[in-house]
């Protein structure tokens, strides 16, 4: 039998998984080209050149025990060095090899550091709407996720209630920014307003709260819209990167935490996120894709592929009279469902093969999130279902 935590997660299987797996059966029925899949953030623009480039360099020159055996838990000093630089010429920072740690991801990265932290009964607090996993995450280490309900006029995070909801036992804050679902960067308005509740709260209850900054779309931002880089604004920053939609590697698994030394407690931290990166079962980062990303720090996605497919669907949407605001970053809009069921709407929309993902896998019933990562050619035959859609619900 399956513990008691596993039935619980096993009853609730993602929806977003769930509408994938769909499309695949539908395409199977349809044909591919007649099911519009907007339900899965999976890159549709190839990696630059220059990772497949890297990789062949690296397995035709290195040693092949190197490339592939085993290396330090937090991942090869050569490979944090050259993460450490780049950061530090992007940003101004100022950190070394050692606030570095070489993860399985950004979510291998989120739960190395939730397990470095939590205590059971640790409350970590989300801005709602958020990423659905961030829940499974907390959970894994018997922590309370805490969602910040949302302000649906900008999604900016709702700053009253933040601070209402911060107690003595809330231990970090997850902040997603480009946000999945919305596609909204929060200004630097916001985040120093953040950093100013954090640290008044941090004095009022004598402990430390760290604020873990989630950017996987980091580069994918629009119309020169700065994501500013948290380290900067609040001394308790830890930051989990991905290059799984910067390069377009989702399936590559490769990313980082920095962990930097201005931390209440670094040194402990640093050292116990090591070795939580290895008893989760982790052991190290992909060893390749270390080396490759090292060689590809300055290579980018085609984030104009994107902005295209961003303009001519919600331009579209919006003239067929759905209500979303226009996403500044990452590559998802995030509309209004036109009935109070927004899974109703999905279902409908289904019917005419438009997989769209409720809202309320991201605890914000009431929306459906679409995600325009694919084809511009998808895009444009998907409108004359997007158009009976609109139809059906009187729009």
């Amino acid at each position: 039998m399956i513990s008691d935590k596993m039935k619980k997660l096993s009853a609730g299987k993602s929806a977003i998984r769930a509408m994938f797996e769909d499309g695949k059966k539908l395409a199977a029925e349809f044909g591919a080209e007649n099911v519009y899949d907007f339900s899965l953030g999976n890159p549709s623009v190839p990696s630059p050149d220059a990772v497949n480039k890297a990789a062949i360099e690296i397995l035709e020159n290195e040693d092949n025990i190197f490339v592939h055996g085993y290396m330090s838990n937090a991942g090869y000093e050569s490979v944090r060095q050259a993460v450490a630089d780049h950061l530090n010429e992007t940003f101004g920072t100022n950190f070394g090899l050692k606030n570095i740690l070489m993860t399985v991801g950004a979510a291998g990265g989120l739960n190395v550091i939730l397990k470095t932290l939590l205590n059971p009964g640790d409350e970590v607090l989300t801005f709602a709407p958020y990423f659905a996993e961030y829940g499974n995450y907390v959970l894994n280490y018997d922590g309370v996720l805490i969602a910040v309900s949302p302000d649906t006029e900008t999604f900016q995070p709702n700053l009253a209630e933040f601070e209402e909801k911060l107690t003595a036992k809330t231990k970090a804050v997850i902040i997603n920014t480009p946000n999945n679902p919305t596609g909204v960067v929060y200004s630097e308005q916001t985040i120093c307003a953040i950093a100013d509740i954090l640290n008044r709260k941090q004095e009022e209850f004598g402990t430390s709260i760290y604020l873990i900054s989630d950017e996987p779309y980091r580069e994918l931002a629009y119309d020169g819209v700065e994501v500013p880089y948290l380290t900067k604004y609040y001394r308790n920053t830890i930051v989990g990167y991905s290059w799984s939609k910067s390069l377009s590697l989702p399936g590559e698994r490769i990313g980082y935490l920095v962990m930097p030394d201005e931390l209440d407690g670094s040194e402990e931290i640093i050292d116990a996120a090591a070795i939580a990166n290895r008893v989760s079962g982790f052991v190290n980062a992909p060893s390749l894709m270390q080396l490759v990303a090292a060689r590809c720090l300055k290579e980018k996605t085609d984030i104009e592929a994107y902005n295209k497919n961003r303009e001519a669907l919600y331009g579209a949407l919006k003239e067929l009279g759905f209500s979303c605001i226009k996403p500044q970053g990452a590559f998802y809009l995030f509309i209004k469902s036109p009935v109070s069921d927004e899974k109703e709407f999905v279902a409908y929309a289904k019917s005419l093969r438009l997989l769209i993902v409720p809202g309320s896998s991201f605890a914000c019933p009431g929306y459906v999130r679409v995600a325009y990562c694919v084809s511009y050619d998808t895009i444009q035959r998907s409108l004359p279902s997007w158009k009976a859609l609109a139809e059906h619900y009187g729009l």
